[in-house]
């Protein structure tokens, strides 16, 4: 009796047919058919079926094995393709680059109030050069103990010697490696494990202090806790009676911005509020001829739409933003207007922005500050961009709205703010002492008790820097200039009656551990003592505060950016390579070195107006005076002329980003010596980073 198998007939799943087809014209179209039901019936065919069967069978492996290896082909293919495209692409890029020392000769011309002391600026590459080459040294030394027997395992120091050399110079060598080792143990080791579990303990405060933030926050989203203004105010407003219009002053403070005036004044001007309790200045610190012409026959033309605009142009322009404000503040109309708003020149308010700010300001008056949150409309552009929108969005929702809830104090953010104008003169007005203004103005109303509202819900949008090179330039400034103002401001906190509490949280958890305390263990932890320990194996830093801890920090810091989450770990080794950056500029300020008063503008793009300047002249002549005919022709010309210029872009190599990327390569060849994985691939990675950023392949190119 044969054996039965029609259960498994039954029970099988006929296979799929497939299409196979190759592109190379040799093959022909093949359609490889799945096993029948005759296929498992191998107990009732005759032997001749039966083999015949099998090399069907074999023919579609073979088949299926020739589709397999011309995908991996073409895989293969098209990662060598990209891995030379890319090469290529660095290559010029590099090619182009240009040095730090060309980038201060274009900084003093671009900007002759900006120069910084050489001396200073090379100290701290200096510093790093010599790690650099000692780590080398000490690399070439270790591997020549290695492959003559001296071996190290992780974490403990373990010396297996192995006799392989002669006598004489085995001799010679042991000897000096074992003083060596003795250094190590003996005098290297516990200033090094001191000085990281110094930076180990505030790492994990500041830790603990961005996790509170983000309990806060979760808190604050559970609780649905927002501000919310008097509706009498709000009903006012929205059925147009008489009610709180109170008079309202909005400045534009902007300086050689070209690509961007045009938006700002327009979406200004086209603010919902009444007319006759409103006032827009345009604030033009501009020295180039060609810009103040365009910004103010922009301001014309919308004075002959109606609105209520005045273009100020200082001729002394000394105090950057600060004496540019501080200088609008001082006309006689200003003490008709209650509140301030003001915008940088690539912010574009929404026409219900003063609608949603205002009204709060009503039946409060320890109210000084409305702050909204800033949204961004190049935030895709590239990579840069996007970790800038990662780090922007915890600042907004988890810091500014943290603080303004339950503190209501917070860093203004200089711009897509509504203040009261009492409160600005009792703080003592705009000074140009930091070159955070902005911040200064803030933590003085605060010492006088004004109380500040962030805004979660309404936004502003704006522009990021596209360019390295523009984005180290805001942080150098963003960084140093806290520093400026905490020596400053230090005497005054303390003098100032208000609880103690809130003293700790300005002293302790706003300056010092969110402004120098971050920026100096990011960079002493993770960019000197952990490519030291590698040298140095009996000092040791745990794989929690090299790879979990900083994880789950950026996991934390992502949250806000949901969509970012693909980005985590470029974020996380890309902040580590901003340090450098940060901690230099926090050192600036603190001791007030050259660097520590450098102000350039951030450059702009212009993305949603580029290009339209030429366009809206042709367009709209009828708003143009007729005696300016001439003039719109030349800047015509310079525009079109300028737009030609752009496309000439180069690269600009960062020395001291490089001697880093090559002091953690040469961490992580070591690391291996130990065997230490976390460790290794968290250095080699990190290198990469920096030598990406040295060689400026992040971000635009600088035109």
């Amino acid at each position: 009796m044969a054996p039965s198998f029609d259960w498994w007939a039954k029970g099988s799943h006929k296979g799929t047919p497939v299409v196979v087809k190759m592109e190379n014209p040799n093959w022909s179209m093949v359609e490889l058919e799945g096993p029948s039901e005759d296929d498992f019936l191998m107990g009732n065919t005759p032997t001749g079926q039966r083999e015949k069967a099998r090399g069907k069978n074999a023919k579609q492996l073979t088949w299926v094995l020739l589709l397999k290896a011309h995908r991996a082909a073409g895989c293969l293919t098209s990662i060598a393709s990209t891995l030379v495209n890319l090469g290529s692409a660095i290559r010029r890029r590099v090619a182009s680059g240009r040095t730090d020392a060309d980038n201060d000769q274009d900084t003093e011309t671009d900007n002759t109030s900006s120069k910084e002391n050489k001396t200073v600026k090379t100290r701290f590459y200096n510093c790093i050069k010599v790690f650099l080459w000692l780590s080398l040294l000490l690399l070439g030394f270790e591997f020549a103990a290695y492959f003559k027997g001296w071996h190290f395992g992780a974490p403990k120091l373990q010396l297996q010697y192995i006799f392989t050399a002669p006598f004489g110079v085995r001799d010679l060598f042991d000897s000096l490696y074992s003083r060596w080792v003795l250094i190590r143990v003996e005098y290297l080791a516990p200033p090094l494990q001191f000085l990281a579990n110094v930076c180990i303990i505030l790492f994990l405060i500041q830790s603990m202090d961005r996790l509170v933030l983000c309990l806060g926050c979760f808190w604050i989203r559970f609780k649905k806790i927002k501000p919310i203004p008097k509706q009498d105010a709000v009903a006012d407003l929205e059925s147009g009676e008489d009610g709180f219009l109170p008079m309202v002053l909005v400045q534009i403070p902007m300086c050689n911005e070209k690509e961007v005036y045009q938006q700002s004044i327009a979406a200004v001007c086209n603010l919902d509020w009444p007319k006759s309790k409103i006032l827009i200045q345009v604030l033009d610190d501009s020295d180039d001829p060609t810009t103040q012409l365009l910004i103010k026959e922009e301001v014309q033309k919308w004075q002959q739409e109606g609105a209520h605009i005045v273009y100020r142009h200082r001729v002394i322009r000394d105090g950057y933003k600060a004496g540019n404000l501080k200088s609008a503040m001082s006309c006689s109309y200003v003490k008709d207007y209650e509140f301030v708003a003001i915008f940088d020149a690539d912010f574009q308010p929404t026409p219900e922005f003063l609608k949603r700010t205002v009204p709060h300001f009503k039946d409060n008056e320890d109210l000084g500050l409305v702050q909204a949150r800033w949204s961004f409309v190049n935030k895709d552009e590239n990579l840069l961009t996007r970790l800038q929108n990662i780090n922007l969005s915890f600042h907004f929702e988890v810091e500014q709205q943290v603080n303004g809830v339950f503190i209501n104090f917070f860093g203004f953010n200089g711009t897509a703010g509504v203040w009261r104008i009492k409160a600005l003169e009792d703080a003592g007005g705009w000074l140009e002492r930091t070159t955070v203004e902005d911040m200064d103005i803030a933590v003085r109303a605060h010492l006088q008790g004004w109380k500040f509202i962030f805004l979660n819900d309404v936004e502003c949008q704006c522009e990021l820097p596209e360019s390295y090179e523009a984005y180290r330039k805001q942080q150098h400034r963003w960084h140093s200039g806290p520093m400026q103002l905490f020596r400053l401001c230090l005497p005054d906190i303390i003098r100032a009656k208000i609880s103690v509490w809130k003293k700790f949280n300005m002293i302790f958890l706003f300056f010092l551990l969110r402004k120098l305390i971050l920026p100096f263990y990011s960079f002493t932890l993770f960019c000197i003592i952990l490519p030291m320990t590698m040298f140095v194996p009996e000092a040791e830093l745990p794989a929690w505060v090299v790879c979990y801890i900083p994880a789950t920090m950026s996991f934390l810091n992502i949250l806000p950016a949901p969509k970012s989450f693909p980005f985590i770990v470029p974020y996380l080794l890309f902040e580590n390579t901003m340090s450098v950056t940060k901690f230099n500029a926090m050192i600036s300020g603190l001791f007030q070195l050259g660097s520590a008063y450098e102000w350039v503008v951030t450059k702009k793009s212009g993305r949603s107006s580029e290009g339209d300047l030429v366009s809206l002249v042709e367009k709209e002549p009828k708003h143009q005076r007729g005696g300016s005919e001439t003039n719109l022709d030349e800047m015509k010309a310079d525009i079109q002329q300028e737009q030609k210029a752009r496309k000439k872009k180069h690269n600009r190599i960062y020395t001291k980003e490089l001697a880093l990327a090559f002091l953690l390569l040469t961490a992580s060849a070591r690391s291996l010596l130990s065997a230490q994985g976390i460790h290794f691939y968290f250095l080699l990675f990190q290198g990469i980073s920096f030598l990406l950023v040295g060689l400026d392949l992040i971000g635009e190119q600088v035109q």
